[in-house]
C-alpha cells in the first residue's frame, strides 16, 4: 500500500465531515452574533445560503490539507487516527478502544471549565437569558458541538500538536520522547486557548482579565484532548471534545433553568 493512501484518505474523509460540521456551526454563531451573516450578504451581494455553504466548503478544503499535513508528520511518532484508518483500509486496530474513558474524560474537561467560572468568573460577563432563550441557545450549542470534535482537534491536535512533535524530534534525533508529546501537547493547548480570543473580541474588549480566563479556560481541556491524542488516537480526542462541548453549551444551560 502506498504510505501516503492513509493520510490522504484519511484527511478526505475528515474534511467531509468538518463541511457539515462547519454548517451546523452557523446557528450558534448567529446565537452571539445575531447581524452578521446578514451583513456579510448585504456586503458581497449573495444569499445567506449561500455563504454558508461557500465558508463551509472553504473549511474543509483547508481542513483537509491541515489534516494530511498533521496526520502525516504524527506518523512516524505514532501520532494519528488508527480506528478511522482501520475502517477505511479494513486493517486491525493498533489498540484497544477506550470510548468511555474519552467520554468521561471529556465530561471532566467541560466540568473543570464550570468550577474555573464558578470560582473566577465567566470570561465574558453577559445578562441572564430567559428560559426559552436558554432553551434555544442549548439546541443551538448542540449543533456546534461537532465543530469542535471535528475541526478543532484536527487543526489543533492533528496539525499543530502533530507538527510540534515531529518538529521537536527532529531535535533530539527523531525519537518519540515523553518531554517532546508534552510540550507538543502543553503548547497546542496554549494556541487552542489563544485560538478563542477572535470570537471573544467581537463580544467584549480584550482586557487582560478576559484573556487570561479565555486562555486559561480553554487551556484546560486542550491539555486533556492532548493527551488522548497522544495515547489513545484523534478519534478519542474528538469524542472527549464533543463531550466536554455538551456539558458546556448544552447541559450547563439546561441545568441552569432548574437553579
Amino acid at each position: 500500500m502506498n504510505p501516503r493512501q492513509p493520510q490522504l484518505r484519511t484527511a478526505l474523509v475528515l474534511a467531509l465531515v468538518s463541511i457539515f460540521a462547519t454548517a451546523l456551526l452557523f446557528p450558534y454563531l448567529l446565537a452571539l452574533q445575531p447581524a452578521a451573516l446578514e451583513l456579510a450578504s448585504a456586503a458581497s451581494g449573495l444569499p445567506v445560503a449561500v455563504i454558508i455553504a461557500a465558508q463551509s466548503l472553504q473549511a474543509g478544503v483547508i481542513l483537509f490539507l491541515l489534516a494530511w499535513a498533521g496526520l502525516k508528520l504524527g506518523a512516524p511518532l505514532g501520532l494519528g487516527a488508527p480506528w478511522l484508518s482501520a475502517w477505511l483500509y479494513r486493517q486491525p486496530v493498533p489498540v484497544a478502544p477506550t470510548w468511555t474513558q474519552a467520554a468521561l474524560l471529556g465530561a471532566l474537561a467541560g466540568g473543570l471549565v464550570l468550577v474555573a467560572i464558578a470560582l473566577f468568573g465567566a470570561p465574558i460577563e453577559e445578562s441572564t437569558p430567559t428560559a426559552q432563550a436558554t432553551l434555544a441557545f442549548a439546541a443551538k450549542g448542540l449543533l456546534a458541538s461537532p465543530y469542535g470534535a471535528v475541526v478543532e482537534e484536527v487543526s489543533m491536535r492533528a496539525f499543530v500538536m502533530g507538527g510540534l512533535a515531529w518538529l521537536l524530534s527532529r531535535l533530539c534525533g527523531g525519537q518519540p520522547r515523553a518531554w517532546v508529546m508534552i510540550a507538543a501537547i502543553v503548547i497546542a493547548a496554549l494556541a487552542f486557548g489563544a485560538g478563542h480570543l477572535p470570537m471573544a473580541a467581537q463580544l467584549a474588549p480584550l482586557t487582560l482579565g478576559v484573556v487570561t480566563r479565555v486562555i486559561v479556560y480553554n487551556t484546560l481541556p486542550g491539555l486533556i484532548f492532548g493527551w488522548l491524542y497522544w495515547k489513545r488516537g484523534l478519534e478519542h480526542a474528538m469524542l472527549a471534545h464533543f463531550c466536554a462541548d455538551l456539558v458546556l453549551h448544552v447541559v450547563a444551560p439546561l441545568a441552569s433553568l432548574g437553579a
